[in-house]
């Protein structure tokens, strides 16, 4: 087998701003898997070290030892491929790379949709929500208008800053009572903050709020004394947190759970503790999405998950961009969200 590497930076139309800091391009790497008999799958490792702490250096030296090893593989299944990488590297993002060209290798060998081949009914389409920055208030409400605008049934906001308030206020007033809010703090809160916040907010209708602050045992704590439904992100990759039961739901991403096959997995821990899931982007490319999109159709998802993401990268930089014989504009023009739901990829390949 023959990895192949390639960087790319796509520029975001606007700076987005969370409590962990702002990002204005996204650094990613694209990889081809060519089997032996000139079969290409297509994937992408697209860490975001301001937020999860893995550098796009650190996962090109992983990608380079699962080049190495691979080069020696002839004929071999999907599932001794990855073996072989996880013995030279336990980074996730890195595995999810190769990971997502082996479904899409293995879905355009089959002729069928990488979510058909997952499980035997997937969902055609899968619901999800918009997600606002830590805008300033009036940009915000804007944000969200249009977002409501466009059918979004459920919005996300991102707070943990010192303006949270007149911000979930904005956007509340601009999209209604029946729109669904959401928050996000990646973690910014301490414990008493949170509860001080969470209070403070909930009067604006609160459907969830996601990783308020980080940790198994705060999580619960916070849980078990505020009525809202409380999300872990960050946390869960904290050992033995999915299983911990510490949170009402459990956020997973493609990137951090080393692909579709980790994924899933972790999914079904997580409902064995009857927590809920949601799956989620930090601002991927069109081939992580759209694994995301299939694993949610596989999965069933009725609640939104945050994967209407693509709409925020420059429509030209995403042009620029090739993988094959496509560009990722092309791409991403088939996981645009239309009223509040991304119809699922019917044919071989991610996307």
């Amino acid at each position: 087998m023959d990895l192949r590497i390639q960087e790319v930076a796509i520029r975001l139309s606007q700076p987005v701003r969370a409590a962990w800091g702002e990002i204005a391009e996204r650094r990613m790497l694209l990889v081809e898997l060519e089997d032996d008999d000139g079969m290409v799958g297509y994937g992408e490792a697209a860490p975001l070290e301001p937020y999860d702490g893995v550098s796009l250096e650190r996962c090109r030296e992983a990608l380079e030892s699962c080049r190495r090893t691979l080069r020696g593989v002839t004929n071999g299944s999907g599932a001794t491929a990855l073996e072989r990488c996880r013995t030279v590297t336990d980074l996730p993002h890195a595995l999810a790379a190769v990971d997502l060209a082996l479904w899409d290798r293995a879905s355009r060998r089959e002729q069928r949709s990488v979510a058909s081949m997952l499980t035997e009914e997937p969902a055609n389409w899968v619901p999800v929500n918009a997600t606002i920055g830590a805008q300033d208030p009036a940009d915000a409400a804007e944000s969200a208008r249009e977002a409501a605008d466009a059918g979004f049934e459920t919005v996300k906001v991102k707070v943990g800053l010192d303006d949270d308030e007149e911000r979930v206020r904005a956007v509340r007033e601009a999209i209604g009572p029946d729109v669904a809010l959401r928050l996000d703090a990646n973690g910014a809160w301490s414990t008493g903050e949170a509860l001080t916040a969470i209070a403070a907010l909930s009067p604006y209708g609160v459907e969830l709020v996601e990783e308020p602050v980080h940790g198994i045992t705060d999580l619960r704590l916070i849980r078990d004394r505020l009525p809202v439904r409380v999300a872990m992100d960050e946390t869960a990759d904290e050992p033995g947190a999915i299983a911990s039961g510490a949170a009402d739901v459990v956020v997973l991403k493609i990137g951090r759970s080393g692909g579709i096959g980790g994924l899933l997995a972790r999914a079904a821990l997580a409902r064995s503790t009857r927590a809920d899931v949601l799956l989620a982007s930090t601002w991927d490319g069109p081939l992580g999405v759209a694994a995301a999109v299939h694993a949610a159709a596989a999965l069933k998802l009725r609640d939104a998950s945050g994967l209407a993401t693509l709409t925020l990268f420059e429509p030209a930089a995403l042009d620029a961009v090739g993988i094959g014989d496509v560009s990722l504009g092309d791409l991403a023009t088939r996981l645009i969200a239309k009223d509040g739901t991304i119809s699922v990829p019917r044919g071989a390949g991610l996307v």
